[in-house]
This record gives structure tokens, C-alpha cells and sequence, in this order.
């Protein structure tokens, strides 16, 4: 990452406060080094903090979406985060994407994060050279308490636990690093996962701490087709589920104020969203003004961004080349 030493210096830490004062020839202070998009919004699982709900089927037309990566990687991208929804609904869609990134943008890194449940071997042989690093979603390794969060298809979390596991193993026969993300709620921050995550072996185990979005997951006051009130849990007991961790080294800690306003996220339209309000804003999309002027629309705070240790070894090990002779 020799673009780290030569940018960092130059980056501009400024405050949400100074961000939503900016004058409209101004720039926003920041390169969109690392960017997380949510292609579409549909999802087979109905996990009750999801903080990106299904409220729209739509998905960018490929062309569109090419143009605007391309934007992206003009203004300084180096990574590119797919989530959703459940990405792998739209299996062919992200795989081409990933593709274009490499091959066209050169990105250093591709990446998503899933549930693990629509993942195929079939698509890992043939995107699996794309992509980077590959996040499984897994809150618990109990199944009852996966069905409480509504981690489950079709009222069933039976697979849920096994796929988690599977998934992870054909990545890492593919060379692709294994993240697992997990969100720490009412119903599972007095579990001991310390077993499981060393089973899977995880090159960072993010570990969130459940975030209340209006218009997402606060319900049916602010609109939210979710409600997580329920799910809350203090900091002191988020802080009790780390300390019984704390022996994993691949352990990444985001409590809310971490979590917030560190991402650079993209909805489906290309539009940032400002969650510096306490909900999902939309801004002006990229494919109508451009990547600089949409960027003020983020609400992102790039200190906490980087406080958080959002820049880290994300491009996966180079295949060794069979020799010759």
C-alpha cells in the first residue's frame, strides 16, 4: 500500500461539523480510499438489526454501475465492499462486478459480506479470483438464538451454523482471506464463541455492537419495516462479550460511536448516506454530480474511519506460480 504513505500526510481530518458547512465549490477534504455499496436491498434472511432493510427490489443497470466504479476509482478508491441485502441473490451481478474492478479498475481489494447461504462453489471457481476477502455473517453459534434474531430462511436456522463453516473452508481453498462478522445483541452477548472463531480462523473478526438507524430498524414510528429496540444492549455488557474474546487475536472491536459515521456507504443508486443524523440520509447520486460533490452528502468522519483500523491488509496473498520447469 504505497499510496498510504504518500496520502496520509496530505488527508484532511475534518469534522462533520465542517463537512455540512462547505461551500458548494468546495472539495470534501477526503479520498473515498475505502467504499461500501449496498447494490440492492432484498435479503433471504430477516435479521431484526438489519440497519439496510428491503424497501425497494431496484438494482443499477451494469452499465451504470460500471460507470459510476469508475468515478470511484478515478477519485481514489482502492477498495470496494459489496453488502447488502444479501448480495449473493444477485450472484452473477456482484461477480461481474468484482471482475470489472480487477480487470478494468485495478482495484487492490474486493470484498463482501454475506450471509453465507447463497454462496456456491460454482461461483467461487469462477469470481473467486476476483475477490479479495469474503465476510460471513454469524452472530451465534447456537441455533435457537440465530432464530430469535431472525438469522434464519424461511423460519429455519438449522443450515445456518454448518454453511458459516463451509464457506469459510472454500475460501480458503481458493486463497481468499475469511472475516466473520458478528453483531452483538441482548440475545448473545453472554456467549463464549471462542472455540467456533478459532475453528474458522478468521484474518478479522469484526464485532459489532447492535446500531439503531431511524427509518431502518427503530419501527413503525420512523417508518422501519425492522425494530431492534429490544435488541440494545449497554456498553457495559458489549464490553463484557470482548473481554471473554479477548484471546482472539483477529478481534476488531466497533461499538456504536465507532461504527456510525466511519463507512463510506453507497445505497443502490449510487446515492452516500449520512448516517450522522441517526438515520440513513441519501444524497445526491454520483451518476448525476459527480464523485466530489456527492462525497459531501456522506456525513463521513475519515478520523474515526481510520482510528478504527479501516485501511488494513486487504489484498490476498498472490498465487504461487507453478514453475516451468
Amino acid at each position: 500500500m504505497e499510496w498510504l504513505q504518500s496520502s496520509l500526510p496530505s488527508f484532511s481530518l475534518s469534522s462533520l461539523h465542517s463537512l455540512s458547512i462547505l461551500l458548494p465549490d468546495q472539495k470534501p477534504g477526503f479520498t473515498p480510499v475505502s467504499v461500501n455499496w449496498f447494490p440492492h436491498r432484498v435479503c433471504n434472511y430477516k435479521c431484526d438489526f438489519c440497519f439496510h432493510t428491503s424497501t425497494n427490489d431496484y438494482i443499477l443497470p451494469f452499465d451504470d454501475a460500471k460507470r459510476a466504479l469508475r468515478l470511484l476509482a478515478d477519485a481514489g478508491m482502492k477498495k470496494l465492499n459489496i453488502s447488502g441485502g444479501e448480495p449473493f441473490l444477485q450472484a452473477k451481478y456482484i461477480g461481474e462486478v468484482f471482475k470489472y474492478c480487477k480487470r478494468e479498475l485495478g482495484l487492490e481489494s474486493c470484498s463482501v459480506v454475506c450471509n453465507g447461504s447463497k454462496v456456491t462453489e460454482k461461483w467461487l471457481e469462477t469470481y473467486g479470483k476476483y475477490l479479495d476477502v469474503i465476510a460471513i455473517s454469524c452472530d451465534s453459534f447456537d441455533t435457537e438464538t440465530n432464530l430469535k434474531q431472525g438469522r434464519a430462511e424461511n423460519g429455519t436456522a438449522t443450515t445456518h451454523i454448518d454453511k458459516v463453516f463451509t464457506v469459510a473452508r472454500w475460501a480458503k481453498d481458493r486463497n481468499i482471506k475469511v472475516k466473520i462478522n458478528t453483531v452483538v445483541t441482548i440475545n448473545n452477548w453472554e456467549e463464549d464463541m471462542n472455540d467456533r472463531i478459532e475453528e474458522i480462523g478468521p484474518v478479522r473478526w469484526k464485532v459489532f455492537q447492535v446500531l439503531l438507524l431511524d427509518s431502518e430498524n427503530t419501527g413503525p414510528d420512523t417508518n422501519s419495516l425492522r425494530d431492534a429496540r429490544h435488541l440494545t444492549i449497554t456498553k457495559e455488557q458489549y464490553q463484557a462479550f470482548l473481554d471473554r474474546h479477548a484471546q482472539q487475536k483477529s478481534l476488531v472491536p466497533e461499538d456504536n460511536d465507532a461504527m456510525k459515521d466511519s463507512y463510506l456507504l453507497i445505497d443502490e443508486k449510487m446515492r452516500f448516506l449520512d448516517c450522522s443524523g441517526g438515520g440513513k440520509k441519501p444524497g445526491r447520486s454520483i451518476l448525476e454530480v459527480g464523485v466530489e460533490t456527492a462525497l459531501l452528502d456522506s456525513g463521513f468522519d475519515e478520523k474515526t474511519f481510520l482510528d478504527r483500523g479501516g485501511i488494513f491488509e486487504w489484498t490476498k496473498e498472490p498465487e504461487q506460480q507453478a514453475s516451468d520447469w
